[in-house]
């Protein structure tokens, strides 16, 4: 058994180019940045900044080209892709990217990269379908898994969800 999954929060570089395949399949691209801050043996505050290729496909690709923009942060869900291509002088060439399949926007608005709607998109099927409202009544999108578990009942916590205990 093996397991690529890849769980990203980051600012976007960017703003996302947004195009669309011959065959009419939109695909968004940007680069997201993670930041590691830690101190050193001296106890100087140091930081280390990743920068995260990221490609989107259909519905998904349309979204984040509608409401991502430089700057924003958001949380990305997705698996590890390297590919190959020839460049203009013909030399063969690497690159390694994020093929997401979830995207959450993060932030409030006025915060910096925040936007005044939260809302989480998943793209795995290919599909997104209105899930309801969140507490604050933000739109939550994904692949279906929230019909209506959240109506009714007045707890400003979602319900428990077994996948999202992460073991470390």
């Amino acid at each position: 058994m093996s397991v690529n999954k890849v769980i990203l929060v980051g600012n976007l570089g960017k703003d996302p180019e947004l195009r669309y395949t011959p065959s009419g399949a939109a695909v968004a691209t940007f680069s997201l940045a993670t930041t590691e801050r830690y101190k050193d043996r001296d106890g100087n505050r140091q930081e280390k900044t990743e920068w995260h290729n990221v490609v989107v496909w259909r519905q998904l690709a349309e979204i984040c080209g509608k409401f991502l923009h430089k700057g924003k942060q958001v949380y990305i869900e997705g698996k590890i892709q390297t590919r190959s291509y020839d460049d203009r002088d013909g030399n063969k060439r690497y690159i390694t990217e994020i093929v997401a399949d979830q995207m959450q926007m993060l932030g409030r608005a006025g915060d910096e990269g925040g936007g005044g709607q939260g809302g989480g998109y998943g793209g795995g099927s290919g599909q997104s379908s209105a899930g309801g409202q969140q507490s604050g009544g933000q739109p939550s999108y994904g692949g279906g898994q929230q019909s209506g578990e959240q109506q009714g009942g007045s707890s400003q916590e979602p319900p428990y969800n077994m996948d999202d205990e992460i073991p470390f």
